[in-house]
């Protein structure tokens, strides 16, 4: 085994890191361009629909914008971004050097890209998919659409990248823990990250079956779902469910738990109610496998049915409601110091509880036939997806900047980027609500003027502009704070906050901790500055510390993926430039080899001396 580690080209450390810390910062940068990529088509589409009758975009293109917006903002950008601070932050807060499987987790990342790039990819034979993020059948049969393939193939393959990544999260929090770091001692973060992980392990499954079929169907025509040959369409609608209404509280729940840790650390309080938080979180993902039909009201799965799943539906406003009061209470007389970080949190709960409000609206079945397939789910929708995990991710990339990337984003900007975004999320949003209540169907490209619905579109397409202006405020700002930000090099813990992530240097080194911290408390940090001298007590003698080598071989097995899964949609091609047999055969080698190299070669990393963890602790001084 190397005592020490090989010195590589940036490049090249990048490509074969292994370091929870940069793949968390590769997540970011990854689901961000995604996020202005899909940002950018729902600008188009509200352009399209500012007047009635517009021929800024024709009926296929946004059918095709609508079905990428949906898509990648769900599978390419937020579940990304969340695990950006999934992969940075769990470590540092359970005192651990790096999650359980640090191959893996490169492995996941470049395989999420890949599957996202995969489906990408659509825009250049054809167009993209264009049956909606839910692909419900028989849209998603048509043949004559390539890109549907691409959206069958590239979410099978970013699904895996997903799938390892919440494996290696939830066995990171069981097995990885500092002495003393009970599971009731979890900050709210990991609380509610081992939850998400534990809803990913159930709902990628049946999403993953699902979309075997569709692709079974779709390129070697077998039939699971095709009315004329016995199939059946809503079982599609029930898989697609199962997976798809435990996808929001995928998204949702690390969203509470960055909320959770931002409101206390702003409020220089312990978050009120910990217990009664923990196991609201785990009430709610019981709950959110559970109603999974109240997307199929109007399907015809008869009244019985619609009752019980209309009641579980409301019910899950108990333990929501649980959360939002404790959040409440935990700012009620505190000292609050309203940063950007804070703007964002405390703004998120109201909003929050709107889109709860109209979420049980819809849980009610027979008024759910006249909400339905409007702009009142529309607006439903994004005051959960935007107006909860949206601000709590900008909440989450103010809070933990500073650690990730050793300066502070500028606090004026973010106060601007905070007002404009506000102003355009309820303008867009809001307004939709009474489209919706007026009749507007959504997923429809243009209108007849004179019905009433000119003004709310109007205004509604207005408020996306302004988003669109708070996004280059915020591109902006990390510009500026790059070049002119207040620097915290050396000063571990520049919000005087409370969990363990903060008591690391910073920079954090690689190996995170010189000693695994002696956890004492809940909000062990905060409990060592009332109780002790600020610092850390450690578990262990400064020793030599081991750590994992980095690899390419998880990007040559994800390169690999995307050809196999490419080549599979070239046999549907009329015209393939090159035998799609080959394209396969060349994506297996990849994959399987990189694979079989990963399981024949011995490696067993690095130790980083002695002597080299004693200077480092020198160097940063304990600084707080």
């Amino acid at each position: 085994m190397a005592s020490y580690k090989k010195e590589k080209g940036v490049i090249w450390d990048w490509l074969t890191t292994v370091d929870h810390k940069k793949l968390g910062i590769m997540y970011l940068i990854a689901g961000t361009l995604f996020f202005l990529k899909a940002g950018l088509m729902a600008v188009f589409m509200r352009i399209q629909l500012i007047i009635p009758e517009n021929s800024f975009l024709t009926g296929q293109t946004f059918n095709e914008f609508i079905t990428m917006h949906g898509t990648i903002m769900l599978f390419l950008a937020a579940t990304p971004l969340l695990f950006a601070f999934m992969n940075f932050v769990i470590p540092l807060q359970i005192g651990a050097r790096d999650v359980a499987f640090p191959f893996v987790n490169a492995l996941g990342f470049w395989i999420f890209l890949s599957g996202g790039l995969l489906l990408s990819t659509s825009w250049f034979f054809g167009g993209g998919p264009d049956a909606g993020w839910t692909a419900y059948v028989p849209l998603s049969l048509n043949e004559e659409q390539l890109g549907l393939d691409f959206y069958v193939l590239g979410l099978q393959v970013s699904g895996i990248g997903t799938l390892i990544s919440a494996i290696n999260f939830l066995v990171t929090i069981i097995n990885m823990r500092a002495p003393g770091m009970t599971m009731m001692r979890l900050p709210l973060f990991v609380w509610t990250s081992f939850v998400t992980s534990t809803l990913i392990l159930f709902a990628f499954t049946p999403l993953a079956a699902g979309l075997a079929l569709l692709m079974l169907e779709r390129i070697f025509d077998a039939q699971f779902f095709n009315p004329a040959a016995g199939g059946n369409v809503v079982i599609w609608q029930h898989i697609f469910w199962i997976f798809g209404h435990p996808e929001v509280y995928i998204l949702v729940l690390p969203a509470f738990g960055i909320i959770s840790e931002v409101i206390p650390a702003f409020s220089r309080k312990r978050l009120f109610g910990y217990t009664a938080m923990v196991f609201a979180t785990m009430i709610i993902a019981f709950l959110g496998f559970m109603v999974w039909a109240h997307h199929m009201f109007t399907v015809g799965i008869g009244p019985v049915a619609n009752s019980i799943f209309a009641i579980a539906t409301m019910t899950i406003a108990v333990p929501t409601g649980i959360k939002i009061f404790n959040w409440l209470f935990t700012m009620w007389g505190g000292k609050i110091t309203f940063n950007t970080a804070m703007l964002f949190a405390s703004s998120f709960v109201p909003t929050f509880v709107l889109g709860g409000v109209t979420g049980v609206m819809l849980a009610m079945a027979p008024v759910d036939y006249l909400y339905h397939d409007t702009y009142f789910v529309v607006a439903h929708f994004h005051y959960i997806i935007v107006g909860g995990i949206v601000l709590a991710l900008f909440a989450g990339l103010f809070y933990w900047y500073p650690k990730m990337f050793n300066h502070k984003l500028n606090e004026k900007l973010g106060v601007v980027f905070f007002i404009l975004f506000t102003i355009g999320f309820h303008l867009t949003f809001f307004v939709q609500h009474f489209l919706g209540l007026m009749g507007m169907p959504r997923r429809v490209y243009t209108y007849l003027g004179g019905q009433g619905l000119d003004e709310f579109n109007m205004i509604s397409t207005i408020g996306t502009f302004f988003m669109s202006a708070a996004v280059i405020v915020l591109v902006i700002n990390i510009v500026y704070s790059a070049i002119k930000g207040e620097r915290v090099i050396g000063i571990n813990d520049p919000w005087d906050a409370r969990t363990l992530e903060w008591a690391t240097p910073t920079p954090v080194p690689e190996y995170n901790f010189a000693q695994t911290p002696q956890i004492r408390s809940l909000d062990p940090l905060f409990y060592e500055k009332v109780h002790g001298d600020g610092t850390m007590k450690p578990a262990e003698p400064v020793d030599e510390i081991h750590m994992p080598n980095g690899s390419i071989l998880p990007l040559i097995i994800s390169v690999g993926l995307y050809f196999l899964g490419f080549g599979l949609i070239m046999l549907e091609m009329s015209e393939p430039f090159i035998s799609p047999w080959i394209v396969v055969a060349l994506g297996g080698l990849l994959t399987f080899g990189g694979m079989a190299a990963r399981s024949i070669k011995d490696d067993h990393g690095y130790h980083i001396p002695k002597s080299v963890i004693q200077s480092d602790l020198k160097k940063q001084g304990g600084g707080k």
